[in-house]
């Protein structure tokens, strides 16, 4: 066999995951003189290690110290030299035009069943860009997933504004979709016992309700909770999902409750209701990757198979963009929802001739949720407004709040939207301290989801219901 000694693919790891692990802060040259902001004489010199590594000249090892080198090549840049390489790799390694137009033909010129299919096979082959087989030879070292995956959150940037690049990030998502197929994915309950690295990711990852200290961590993670979490076996020290859980008696309104610290601990024995308060995605790299759609189903299965007392599933959720809806044009449907009465009062208190923002005028005031006055007249207001923003607000076909969304599209119900249910300060500027409760009630999971993404419908409770 013609190929290079396993010493070179061990240092060009070595190098690589050393450079990863660095994170590319582009301070210096490479060894081999690259620019961190790859001026133009160097893109030659890139392109020339891309076609190694697309020239496969070698073996196995051979092509995985050529990937492992470029993928430290990238590393080291600085943000204009990732965007430049990005740029090589989706103008000059897209797919060859002159290849697609002859496989056309040869399609239209097959003569019988056999030739046509050859010609099909071709031409699915001919539009496949040669970046593809570029990106999937990361698959095969320690940390080209992980970097492959960070990769793509900086091509995300960058592509809101490059077709080509917009393209290079479709080529990447479906490689990362496929490799990231829920049935590759290891679930894992997370405890205080779990190594601290590991913990410290938690704490660095969570997107919904901030964990302050180690010992809100502990909290989070005691008898009468739960945090479980999707990894992928090339990414095993890298929570990609995770998912917190409370178990307790009734269905949870307030979240600063559920994660008071100085609360009694309950037995889980006892607890009929389990809540999920948080899910948060690890990786933007990911985003569009949907393993997170199965995850709520895994969880319950465990927690039935665990705690057969668990009769209720639900969540109890942030309204992150309700606010901004609410500071909306007139024309997106507020006013209409306020009854004559309610515009009297706004405008008695705030002048403002639009309620709208008469309403916005009140929530600015710092001290709103502690005068009984203003919160015995805008909760009926924000509920009601707040059950039409969930229910009717979309986005095409979909809902229009993103958390909706997820959690219809996986069979749950809209049950009931919790009043100051989070007073924190990003829950007041975010939906003004309402939150929801989805209800997973799973003889009907099937059912809504079906309605949900076959005609748009939203299933929604009793509560929700009266407010529209």
């Amino acid at each position: 066999m013609n190929d290079q000694p396993p010493g070179i693919l061990d240092r060009a790891l070595s190098r690589f995951r050393r450079a990863w692990r660095l994170g590319g802060l582009g301070r210096g040259p490479l060894q081999d003189g690259v620019a961190p902001d790859l001026p133009d004489a160097d893109a030659d010199r890139l392109r020339q290690k891309i076609d190694a590594c697309l020239n496969a000249r070698g073996g196995e090892v051979s092509a995985r110290a050529r990937a492992a080198e470029l993928g430290e090549t990238y590393l080291v840049l600085d943000t204009t030299g990732r965007r430049r390489f990005l740029e090589i790799l989706a103008r000059d390694y897209d797919v060859e035009t002159a290849a697609v137009d002859a496989a056309i033909q040869s399609r239209q010129e097959a003569a019988g069943e056999v030739e046509r299919r050859r010609a099909e096979g071709r031409l699915r082959e001919a539009l496949v860009p040669v970046r593809v087989q570029l990106l999937s030879q990361f698959n095969d070292l320690s940390q080209g997933v992980k970097f492959l995956v960070d990769l793509r959150s900086e091509l995300m940037q960058f592509a809101a504004e490059d077709a080509r690049l917009k393209a290079l990030d479709a080529d990447t998502l479906a490689l990362l979709s496929s490799w990231f197929d829920v049935g590759f994915l290891d679930l894992k309950r997370i405890t205080w016992e779990t190594p601290a690295a590991l913990l410290e990711k938690l704490i660095e990852y969570e997107a919904v309700h901030a964990i302050r200290s180690w010992e809100d961590l502990k909290n989070r993670l005691g008898d009468d909770r739960r945090c479980y979490a999707y990894f992928h076996p090339r990414m095993p020290d890298e929570p990609l999902i995770f998912v917190q859980v409370a178990l307790v008696r009734g269905m949870s309104d307030n979240v600063q409750g559920l994660l008071d610290e100085g609360a009694p601990a309950g037995d889980p024995a006892d607890a009929d209701t389990a809540i999920f308060y948080s899910i948060s995605n690890c990786h933007r790299g990911l985003a569009g990757v949907h393993f997170g759609n199965f995850l709520i189903k895994r969880v319950v299965d465990d927690l039935v198979r665990d705690l057969p007392n668990l009769k209720t599933f639900a969540t109890l959720s942030p309204i992150s963009d309700f606010r901004d809806w609410l500071r909306e044009s007139p024309d997106s449907g507020q006013t209409p929802l306020l009854e004559e009465s309610d515009i009297k009062a706004l405008q008695g208190i705030t002048g403002a001739a639009d309620p709208v923002t008469a309403v916005e005028s009140l929530l600015e005031r710092p001290d709103w949720i502690d005068r009984s006055d203003l919160t015995s007249m805008l909760n009926p207001l924000l509920m009601r407004l707040c059950a039409h923003y969930l229910v009717r607000s979309r986005a095409g076909q979909r809902a229009r709040n993103p958390v909706a969304h997820f959690h219809l599209s996986n069979g749950a119900s809209i049950e009931r939207i919790n009043w100051l249910a989070d007073t924190s300060s990003r829950g007041l500027a975010q939906s003004a301290g309402l939150m929801v409760n989805y209800l997973y009630r799973l003889e009907d999971i099937e059912k809504n989801h079906e309605a949900y993404s076959g005609q748009g419908e939203v299933t929604a409770g009793p509560a929700v219901k009266k407010l529209l």
